[in-house]
């Protein structure tokens, strides 16, 4: 049934909340603003880093040139930690070993910015063959809107509703709804279960081998 794979990045492949985290919250220091406690980021980030700081700021200093502000200091402190804390989560790798021997094509999408979406796929995911690896480009509209996901299934020349979608968000799963990919939601990542399930989740894992066991009987 499913020809390829695509997953999101943060909180599926990759645990970055605590280096997103501490960018975040010194950005946030620096112009004077309180910092969040670390899980308070499951819920401020997904959604593009100016997002993130809107979500962030009190409601009083979201205007826009506050926001912009605060996301680019934010990016040059994420720059200098990213990979401080960022790991796979467990069970990762085995499940892209397995994927890589039933020769199924995997691709990475992610509303990260497009130069640390590559980055971190190079450095923490290096023995793995994602045939495609993107983040956010100026030119090209975010997650939930297809036109990323489907610009990767026509370069892979595979029929998007061929693909398994794998995130752990509302925007994941709306991105695959809008796709016409498949949605599995994970629930290792930054969101809760009954999110994923009421923005489209077909199936959902606890674990990755999940994934696999779900492969399996599809």
């Amino acid at each position: 049934m499913f020809k390829a794979v695509l997953f999101d990045l943060d909180g599926t492949l990759l645990d970055t909340l605590t280096d997103l985290a501490d960018a975040m919250n010194t950005a946030l220091e620096q112009f004077g603003y309180s910092a969040h406690p670390m899980d308070a980021f499951k819920h401020f980030v997904g959604d593009s880093v100016e997002t993130e700081a809107r979500r962030a700021l009190p409601e009083s200093a979201r205007d826009d040139q506050t926001v912009k502000k605060v996301a680019a200091l934010s990016e040059v402190f994420y720059d200098k930690c990213w990979h401080k804390n960022t790991h796979p989560y467990p069970g990762i790798p085995q499940l892209l070993t397995e994927l890589s021997k039933r020769n199924l094509p995997m691709a990475i999408l992610s509303n990260k910015p497009d130069n640390f979406t590559k980055a971190m796929a190079q450095k923490l995911l290096p023995g793995w063959p994602f045939e495609i690896v993107k983040g956010a480009l100026p030119d090209v509209p975010l997650k939930p809107d297809p036109t990323a996901a489907l610009a990767i299934a026509k370069e892979l020349n595979i029929p998007a509703n061929q693909f398994l979608y794998i995130g752990d968000t509302n925007t994941d799963m709306k991105t695959a709804v809008n796709s016409g990919m498949f949605p599995l939601g994970v629930l290792w990542g930054f969101r809760p279960k009954q999110e994923l399930l009421d923005n489209g989740a077909k199936a959902l894992a606890k674990t990755p081998a999940d994934i696999l066991n779900f492969l399996d009987k599809n």
